[in-house]
């Protein structure tokens, strides 16, 4: 599992992704595998679960907090659902910690590669979705 400073692109993050995934047999090994990538961000301190953080669109709650500049920024994010949590350690391993232009530049092919797109609820891709766009909206705002 590499961390995301050590990913040169977002680009390169989307690639481990779709191969790490590409080793599960079924969906049920790589949902328990999005399982314990949740289970593995770092911990979210309860004084930021607040509504201004929250990322709403989401049927499980979900927080998202940006930091950082349009240089590089970094995102924090927790959910209360274990497969939501996975989602976010996949999102950002390829969007956090990387400059605002490659955030807003950067499309998730990721979902589709690893072929989430047709094994997510229509309320966890909206999820997905709101997320995302959260996560572009504080990335277009700090580049200004």
């Amino acid at each position: 599992m590499n961390d995301t400073a050590s990913t040169a692109s977002a680009d390169e993050a989307q690639r481990e992704i779709a191969e790490e995934f590409a080793c599960f047999g079924d969906w049920s090994e790589r949902y328990q595998y999005l399982i314990d990538l949740g289970r593995q961000l770092p911990p979210f301190p309860d004084q930021r679960k607040t509504e201004a953080w929250r990322v709403h669109g989401c049927q499980s709650m979900v927080w998202l907090v940006p930091s950082g500049d349009a240089a590089c920024m970094h995102f924090e994010a927790t959910s209360d659902s274990a497969i939501v949590s996975g989602l976010i350690a996949l999102v950002l391993r390829v969007y956090s910690d990387r400059s605002a232009a490659e955030i807003t530049a950067t499309e998730p092919y990721f979902i589709q590669a690893i072929g989430l797109a047709k094994h997510l609820s229509p309320t966890r891709s909206n999820g997905l979705a709101a997320m995302l766009a959260k996560l572009k909206g504080y990335a277009a705002a700090a580049a200004g």
